[in-house]
């Protein structure tokens, strides 16, 4: 089977993978940065899974909506693969049914990734590096940082931390681990 799948996760689905033995399980990414251009996603998984379905019995999209409005699930459906439930990754790392229930309304989200890679894929994309007086206009209705950690690792909590205190918020960090994707990759 291959899992076609947001470059964002891909140190997750291998870490699951390798934990279960699912040698099975071929990983194809697709770039993280789609993340900050969501009207990429859906061309970029459309051209894969033509490109690579005579290659595979089944291919899982692993990307939640991430910003589509539904049009990844319409073409998933459309092409007869199955997709990772959920509104974005930060819903399936805490757990789609817990993430409803959340009153986070007015929350900025970081996972392990993201905590990573936050000046390349959020501080300088939005030009906060060149302007920082944009930082309010930006970030001025969050009230906290949550810190969805799919790792215990201090380091990662330390950089997550900082960048709530750089960006104005409370911090909060939040032990998921992986959250629904290892079952909904147990599922596929």
């Amino acid at each position: 089977m291959l899992l076609l799948a947001c470059g964002a996760i891909a140190h997750e689905i291998l870490a699951i993978r390798a934990a279960n033995r699912w040698d099975h399980l071929d990983l194809q990414c697709l770039p993280a940065i789609y993340h900050n251009h969501p009207e990429r996603i859906v061309p970029a998984i459309r051209a894969a899974v033509i490109a690579r379905r005579a290659d595979y019995d089944r291919i899982f999209v692993v990307y939640a909506d991430c910003g589509t409005g539904g049009l990844l699930k319409a073409a998933c459906d459309e092409l007869g693969v199955a997709m990772i439930a959920g509104p974005h990754c930060y819903s399936f790392f805490m757990g789609n049914e817990a993430f409803t229930q959340a009153d986070d309304m007015t929350a900025f989200y970081l996972t392990d990734f993201l905590t990573r890679q936050f000046d390349a894929f959020v501080w300088r994309p939005l030009g906060l590096d060149r302007h920082p007086q944009l930082r309010d206009t930006y970030f001025g209705n969050y009230t906290s940082l949550i810190y969805l950690a799919q790792t215990d690792d201090a380091v990662l909590t330390a950089k997550a931390e900082a960048i709530a205190k750089r960006m104005g918020l409370a911090f909060i960090r939040r032990a998921t681990g992986y959250g629904d994707l290892t079952s909904a990759l147990a599922q596929a």
